[in-house]
């Protein structure tokens, strides 16, 4: 829901209302109660991030992501029993010491 400005004629105070876009503007001035309101024309908003965390590869074409997979070998395990990582050592694998 968008934040609207409003500016009463009468009084000249200003303030900021969170409303749905389909409600109708404000009529009645919160300061003075008279009926002079007039809703302004904003710049927009800016972008806001919610959530624990954004990164660089969420919003990826399917292009790229084929590309990136292809480069690094697809992240396939080489061991074949799909534990392993493709950049780790195996971790079924016993070791040699």
């Amino acid at each position: 829901m968008p934040t609207y400005d409003y500016l009463c004629e009468a009084c000249r105070h200003e303030f900021e209302e969170f409303q749905s876009i389909t409600a109708e503007p404000l009529k009645k001035c919160p300061a003075c109660g008279r009926k002079k309101l007039r809703r302004l024309i904003g710049g927009g908003a800016a972008v806001v991030f919610k959530g624990s965390g954004f990164y660089q590869t969420d919003y990826r074409s399917e292009s790229y992501k084929k590309a990136a997979a292809s480069e690094s070998g697809g992240g396939k395990s080489t061991c074949g029993n799909g534990a392993c990582k493709a950049e780790s050592k195996c971790a079924a694998a016993p070791s040699k010491e």
